[in-house]
């Protein structure tokens, strides 16, 4: 059954309930499902480089399953029962795949970010109260391995350390050089160190344990990570399996194949993507330990597309902003979808590249939260630019307002609430606290439908679109910055005091962090100076303001909270003229829009045309009309 309509949703959900459609209950279930229908078709394959004549490694859907269960055997053999806990500090290898995999038929999997600093590493990892860390063994041109070190020091709980050296995956003189300049890694913690492939090919193919026979909780995301406590969402099997259901049912076949160059410490890359192939059979294809972020990749795209014969691609605006920068070099005919999410799209850009790369874009919505997936622009179907779609089958989206609690008709902008078969009702993180007024109740007066923070509309066909975040989260490239730790790290200066931080718009990663500051009376400091401060107090380089102006007030709310709107106006208002330059046309002021949310409106000072002003602006997701 095609995806094109609402109708189409409906008559999916019309079928039968969610609960009668037999899903796998576990992970391992659902992975024995697939290898049972397609064991010696490809499913997973992961490159070191990105030259598409390097080295690939693929392994087939039975071998998957082999390796999952030597993994999970492992981690049991090392005392991870079904409530312990296997983090993972990994860049994309196919090791990262087996630990996300055989982490959770084991006990609970704990993908964490490489990017972040040991200290925030080790508040996770104390969080979660992980048992194994899996890791990289020491190797050139990354620290994984030492802020794994230090974290492990400051994470006590922390009995084994698994370490995967890439060494393997070289050839030729590389594989001969890397030991000689190996960087050391002495440490000073307790945990024991071991081989992982080494421990893993101990074991045998086939599970030494009873599968879990009930849904139970099986991963662990952090959201954030950049302010000390982490947020941490627990993911149950049902939520995971319902995401690998709809790639199955909606998305993809056996006859698939996916490249994702997404990171696997992510709910794009391993709830979505690999879920999806989990579901369908599809193959997927990681180029790369950093994905879009390793080198060359975005120069050989397009070649990688033509050797794998991609007929679908995971991306973010980002990464399609700079494939945008490269010609089309490779018989790409075999690409039907690109699959956009994590932050919005700008309009110009997704015309720009539908044009270019021949290739239908759909815009998608997840979170964390929900497990991931919530809605998609129907492949099959209408796609309404600026949406993120329509909700998916067994899906529950209502548009709540926060003053009153009550729901909201077509068009009407309020916070975005759903309900669905990844939402967990009143167990979303991990810290019980943080649950409170995290839902609003189902019609048994139970917790079921997720504030998601995102505020949006329904139009009359049912399309979702969102119009700004309650939760004032910075979004750069799909990557969440808490505009707190900005605040909370200029704080601490002794002449600031108030500071605001925004995602102001930029051309290239949606929007980057942005600070206003308010200094103390008789303060004598420059805004380089205060710049300089708050790189040096920020951990997370993401989260570095391009952007710091000091003002002589604030604008504040009657209770003296800083009054964000007015300063994502003020920040509109600048980058758009910067951006009309010598264009006669400059931004008169930056308007509310019930539907569209701020909205800038340009006057002409002389001899300017729409066109003209829209090739300077339509690269920003931030909206403009004609004030003329």
């Amino acid at each position: 059954m095609t995806f094109a309509t609402a109708a189409d949703r409906d008559a999916i959900e019309n079928e039968m309930p969610w609960v009668a459609r037999n899903a796998p209950t576990t992970t391992y279930g659902l992975l024995s499902q697939t290898a049972g229908k397609h064991g010696p078709r490809k499913a997973v394959s992961f490159s070191l480089l990105s030259d598409p004549n390097a080295k690939c490694e693929t392994l087939d859907w039975n071998t998957l399953r082999d390796k999952t269960g030597q993994a999970a055997n492992m981690f049991r053999d090392l005392g991870v029962g079904e409530n312990d806990v296997v983090a993972y500090l990994m860049p994309n290898a196919t090791e990262t795949i087996l630990t996300y995999l055989g982490g959770q038929v084991a006990g609970i999997v704990n993908p964490i970010n490489p990017l972040l600093e040991a200290e925030q590493i080790a508040a996770i990892l104390r969080e979660t109260n992980a048992k194994v860390l899996v890791t990289l063994k020491a190797f050139p041109k990354t620290d994984v391995a030492q802020k794994a070190a230090e974290a492990v020091r400051l994470a006590p709980n922390v009995t084994h350390v698994l370490e995967v050296d890439l060494l393997r995956y070289l050839t030729g003189l590389k594989r001969f050089i890397v030991p000689l300049i190996r960087p050391k890694n002495p440490v000073s913690h307790h945990a024991k160190v071991l081989d992982f492939n080494a421990e893993m090919n101990k074991q045998p193919t086939s599970l030494s344990f009873e599968d879990s026979k009930v849904d139970r909780v099986a991963a662990y995301f952090h959201t954030g990570g950049t302010t000390g406590m982490p947020k941490v969402v627990q993911h149950r099997y049902s939520g995971i399996v319902y995401n690998a259901w709809l790639g199955d049912k909606l998305l993809f076949t056996e006859e698939d194949v996916q490249i994702c160059p997404l990171p696997l410490f992510h709910v794009f890359a391993t709830i979505v993507s690999l879920g999806a192939s989990l579901g369908s059979g599809a193959q997927v294809v990681f180029p790369t330990p950093q994905g879009y972020r390793g080198e060359g990749v975005f120069d050989n795209f397009w070649k990688l597309v033509e050797k794998h014969k991609v007929t679908f691609m995971i991306t973010v605006p980002t990464a399609m902003s700079a494939l945008m920068q490269r010609k089309v070099n490779a018989d790409i005919s075999t690409l039907r979808l690109a699959f956009c999410g994590s932050a919005p799209l700008p309009l110009e850009l997704y015309r720009r590249f539908e044009e270019a790369a021949g290739v239908t874009i759909c815009e998608g919505y997840g979170l964390t939260e929900a497990t991931c997936l919530v809605s998609i622009n129907p492949p099959n179907g209408e796609k309404r630019v600026g949406s993120i779609g329509l909700p998916f089958p067994y899906t529950e989206v209502k548009i709540m307002s926060s003053a009153t609690g009550t729901e909201l008709g077509v068009d009407e902008i309020g916070e975005i609430c759903i309900s669905n078969p990844g939402v967990s009702g009143g167990e979303t993180y991990t810290e019980v606290a943080k649950n409170a007024d995290l839902f609003y109740p189902g019609a048994d007066g139970k917790p079921e439908y997720l504030r998601t923070g995102d505020l949006g509309r329904k139009d009359a066909d049912g399309y979702l679109w969102i119009t700004g975040r309650a939760k004032d989260l910075i979004i750069r490239g799909g990557h969440n910055i808490d505009p707190a730790e900005i605040e909370e790290a200029l704080a601490g200066h002794d002449a600031v005091a108030f500071a605001g931080a925004i995602g102001q718009p930029d051309e290239h990663a949606g929007e980057v962090p942005c600070v206003y500051v308010e200094l103390v009376d008789g303060a004598d400091v420059t805004e380089a100076e205060l710049l300089a401060y708050a790189k040096q107090h920020i951990h997370e380089r993401a989260a570095h303001p391009k952007y710091l102006e000091v003002l002589d007030e604030l604008p504040k709310t009657a209770v003296g909270k800083t009054f964000k709107p007015d300063l994502r106006k003020r920040a509109i208002t600048r980058v758009y003229n910067a951006a009309l330059g010598d264009l006669a046309a400059k931004v008169s002021s930056v308007t509310e829009d019930k539907r569209r949310g701020l909205v800038a409106q340009v006057s002409k000072t002389g001899s300017v045309t729409d066109e003209e002003i829209g090739n300077a602006l339509n690269a920003y997701t931030v909206p403009w009309d004609s004030a003329d």
